[in-house]
């Protein structure tokens, strides 16, 4: 999965999780077993956290911005 998703690495992806949670935020490394995703908490929090990749059912990148997406 790594080669599909080094090219998103700094770039915000959203992550369907086999639990059928669901994260959001930017990924900041990638390697052949985990990820690792800078996570916006509340007001001026973030933290990182990793993902093995036997946890992810899907990795999807951000679409453009459009009014497409506005509610």
């Amino acid at each position: 999965m790594y080669e599909k998703i080094k090219y998103l690495i700094g770039k915000p992806i959203g992550v369907y999780l086999k639990n059928g949670l669901s994260v959001s935020g930017v990924l900041c490394d990638a390697n052949d077993h985990e990820i690792l995703i800078m996570e916006y908490l509340y007001q001026e929090k973030f933290i990182q956290r990793q993902y093995d990749f036997r946890m992810i059912q899907g990795i999807y990148m951000f679409p453009s911005c459009s009014d497409e997406y506005l509610n």
